[in-house]
Order: C-alpha cells, then sequence, then structure tokens
C-alpha cells in the first residue's frame, strides 16, 4: 500500500495582528524599515510573507491617509466649508 503524502501543517497564525500605526508617519517609516529588511534578502521565506502581507497594510495606510487630506484639501480649496468625515 502506497503511503500518503506527508501534509504540511500551514503556518502558526498567532491571531494577533500588528497594530496599524496612528499616524502616517509611523506608518510610513515602519513600511520604509520593511522595505529596507525585505530588499536585504536576510529574512527566511515564512517571513517573507508575513513582511509582504504587513508592507501592504502599511501601504494601504499610507494611501488612505493621504488620500484623507487630499479630499480635505479639496473642500477647504472650493472656498466652501463643508463637514469633512474620513473613511
Amino acid at each position: 500500500m502506497p503511503k500518503a503524502p506527508a501534509k504540511t501543517e500551514p503556518a502558526a497564525d498567532t491571531g494577533t495582528a500588528a497594530p496599524v500605526p496612528a499616524t502616517y508617519e509611523a506608518a510610513l517609516g515602519e513600511l520604509e524599515q520593511l522595505v529596507g529588511q525585505l530588499e536585504s534578502g536576510a529574512l527566511p521565506l515564512d517571513q517573507l510573507l508575513s513582511g509582504y502581507q504587513r508592507g501592504a497594510q502599511l501601504l494601504q495606510v499610507c494611501r488612505d491617509k493621504l488620500q484623507a487630506v487630499e479630499d480635505q484639501i479639496k473642500v477647504l480649496d472650493d472656498g466652501t466649508l463643508k463637514a469633512w468625515k474620513p473613511q
């Protein structure tokens, strides 16, 4: 009887995602540091994947914060004071 192929266990998920930085500057700083680590080539494959995922999350935080500021500037440039609600 042939042996069944060995099953690979999924990577352990601690269920605790790193908190999202509160400011654009903090998110950008963490993203820059992470890019440096990824580009160094010194991280093991599983850490590369989690680093890439964290980088994508940080990039989205930065984009969202920049978009919110851009939207607020558009409101101010129109000369009309409107209630601004971040998304």
